[in-house]
């Protein structure tokens, strides 16, 4: 059994970011544990710019991006073990890790930071009917096989879900030569962001389709093409006379993310319905005790910025835990998502930890125009801002000011809904 006193589990861009912060902050005795090769997460296989305009004020290339904070990782001699898959987590915080080099390993460590990110929604959870044949991928693993391997999919290309890899995706095809037929999203608006819309399929003429859904796949062996049809806006079930029928060899998924909370579950973590991580308080902290969580393992992200603000949040807060300065002893208010508003995170606020700003972040669940974003503690509201417009593609981020946060001290809960007009 080896001691540590922060493990943190991931060296994607929020692992990274959480280890740098927490030795800024004093901690020098960090591990980080990575599955991969190598580290940097997703970011190694997205070559698009886009990344950093936030962070860094400049804009970076994903590799680029996840260097910078490999760098600052390196250069404060932060030691980290790469293909090491971590096997189990407990709530006493001991971890069992194995890898080729060391094999089995034990840790008993004093925090806990969760980075391991998201993964992709695969076929077998849509239904959709056809031939298991080949042809079919998820966005993300498309996009290793071009950028990172070199590989070519196919030729032609229907694209199902409207997210930020899909889109993205949408225009690097495009630009290996092959046909991108169409995207195709079952809601009636996209789950990507804007610019993304407009920079990688508008720009390449690229349709969307919206209220559409693939109902069957042909090709036995091989991809041969898919029918597609308008679904109900309210049912969203197929309308009969609606299907079109696109020949192609691949079918890209990008039907949504998952936050992979495996090891969260083995350490009896509670888990989030709406955002499929785990609740936390304002300090990031899990509900058990010095286990804490970032990233896209707490809640998908639109943003790599975002999450590196997130996560040196996290390394923060998890060395105040290890020198015990973090108060604890205080009573909570629970953060209610109210109408318009999925998954709002943290999902408690301590009152009286009111000395910093509190940022609640969560997905509006339609598109609303100039609608009020607004937060009341019981009857009384405290905050109120109005945006142009909300999508359920972009994060709402709010900063609550530590005047704002005193006013909740004798309410007995948060609520933050969105008021359309």
């Amino acid at each position: 059994m080896r001691n540590v006193d922060l493990l943190i589990i991931g060296g994607g861009p929020a692992g990274l970011a959480a280890a740098v912060s927490a030795y800024e902050q004093g901690c020098r005795d960090i591990l980080i544990l990575e599955r991969e090769d190598t580290l940097g997460g997703i970011l190694r296989q997205c070559i698009h710019n886009g990344f950093g305009l936030h962070t860094f004020q400049e804009e970076l290339t994903g590799p680029e991006y996840a260097q910078k904070y490999i760098d600052r990782v390196i250069a404060c001699q932060i030691p980290y073990q790469c293909s090491t898959m971590v096997i189990e987590i407990t709530k006493g915080k001991q971890v069992t890790a194995v890898n080729r080099s060391n094999g089995l390993q034990h840790f008993q460590a004093k925090a806990v930071i969760l980075a391991m990110g998201c993964r992709e929604r695969p076929r077998g959870a849509l239904a959709i009917p056809g031939w298991r044949c080949s042809g079919i991928y998820t966005a993300g693993t498309a996009q290793k096989f071009v950028n990172l391997e070199g590989i070519m999919p196919g030729q032609r290309v229907v694209i199902l879900g409207s997210g930020d890899i899909g889109l993205i995706m949408a225009r690097r095809m495009t630009f290996m030569g092959a046909k991108v037929l169409a995207c195709v999203e079952l809601l009636p608006f996209s789950s990507g962001l804007k610019r993304n819309i407009v920079q990688c399929l508008d720009d390449y003429d690229i349709p969307l389709l919206l209220n559409h859904t693939v109902v069957d796949i042909s090709g036995r062996e091989r991809l041969e093409g898919v029918t597609v049809a308008q679904v109900d806006p309210e049912t969203k079930l197929p309308i009969a006379g609606t299907e079109q029928y696109f020949a192609c060899d691949t079918l890209l998924l990008s039907v949504g993310l998952i936050p992979e909370n495996e090891l969260s579950r083995m350490a009896g973590i509670e888990l989030c319905g709406a955002t499929g991580g785990p609740t936390v308080d304002e300090t990031l902290q899990t509900s058990v005790e010095g286990i804490f969580s970032c990233g896209n393992v707490l809640h998908v992200h639109d943003l790599v910025d975002f999450v590196s603000e997130e996560a040196e949040k996290a390394g923060a807060t998890a060395w105040r835990y290890i020198a015990d300065t973090l108060n604890q002893d205080l009573k909570t208010v629970p953060v209610i998502s109210g109408f318009g508003v999925s998954g709002a995170v943290p999902q408690k606020i301590h009152v009286g930890n009111a000395d910093q700003p509190i940022t609640l972040m969560f997905r509006p669940k339609n598109v609303y125009q100039n609608a009020k974003v607004c937060v009341t503690a019981g009857e009384k509201e405290i905050y109120r801002r109005t945006s142009r417009i909300l999508t359920p593609g972009e994060m709402v981020s709010l900063k609550l000011k530590p005047e704002v946060l005193r006013q909740i001290a004798d309410a007995d809960d948060l609520t933050v809904k969105v008021e359309a007009s």
